[in-house]
């Protein structure tokens, strides 16, 4: 009888619950105009990045371009392969140590701020006839998607740009146990504060959302719905109904075939 109970009560749950699986339900009411923005990733502690300087003559730009070996080991013997470019630490104060410059302020800034800020610091150790060009890249560029999704997990994102729809389709879309509505954000800023934010994909207003690009670290969860926890409960008292059977089988055999 509670099997059944629990039964119906998943039904009726699953029923009710159908209308909510839409995303964004109320597309045609919404103005976007507030969209209209070309979002930039910002440059946060604790941020790894590749700085790369380019000029016409290549000795002009080599003491800005850092290499480190790589090491190869092969059994007990230890080769070394082509040179990587040094990769620089952002520490807790936004700096990093750059060649012949010394202490460069970089946390706050979007990547081309980044790049104008260090052209402007190694042109005095060049020619006037040099025109060099400096690309950085962030190395770890990452975001966590967890809970009711189908491939949950830590995804790098290789152009510093990810919305929340693009991360949830990277773990493979929510599950149908997944609430649609109150999809939590937990973000750290540059100074370690952590805030969570609660996103609700069945609006479409959440184009306009401030949360709706992640930023670096940004870890979202999806929490299942009561369908999903009615599921997990008939489980277990499912298991556990079995497991008690079977020991009462157990002891009525013991005590038959003691008494016999």
């Amino acid at each position: 009888m509670p099997l059944a109970v629990a039964v119906v009560a998943m039904c009726l749950g699953a029923c009710s619950s159908t209308k909510n699986v839409a995303y964004f339900q109320n597309s045609s009411a919404v103005n976007l105009d507030a969209s209209k923005m070309l979002y930039d990733a910002r440059i946060m502690p604790k941020d790894l990045l590749t700085i790369t300087v380019s000029t016409v003559e290549a000795d002009a730009a080599a003491p800005f371009n850092m290499t480190v070996p790589t090491s190869l080991t092969q059994g007990q013997r230890s080769s070394y392969s082509q040179p990587m470019l040094q990769i620089y630490l952002v520490d807790n104060e936004g700096n990093i140590e750059f060649p012949k410059v010394g202490i460069v302020h970089l946390g706050g800034l979007t990547k081309s701020e980044a790049e104008k800020l260090i052209l402007s610091k190694i042109r005095p150790y060049m020619s006037v006839n040099e025109s060099p060009i400096v690309t950085v890249r962030m190395s770890n560029y990452k975001i966590s998607v967890l809970g009711e999704v189908t491939r949950p997990g830590m995804y790098t994102v290789s152009n510093e740009k990810i919305s929340i729809l693009e991360a949830l389709a990277q773990a493979g879309d929510l599950t149908i146990y997944g609430v649609r509505d109150n999809v939590q954000l937990i973000r750290e800023d540059s100074t370690g504060q952590k805030s969570i934010h609660r996103l609700n994909l069945n609006d479409a207003n959440l184009i306009n959302s401030p949360y709706y690009y992640l930023q670096q670290n940004d870890i979202v969860y999806v929490e299942p719905n009561k369908v999903k926890a009615q599921n997990s409960s008939v489980g277990s008292m499912t298991t556990l109904w079995f497991s008690a059977t079977s020991i009462l089988i157990s002891l009525t055999s013991l005590l038959y075939n003691i008494l016999n």
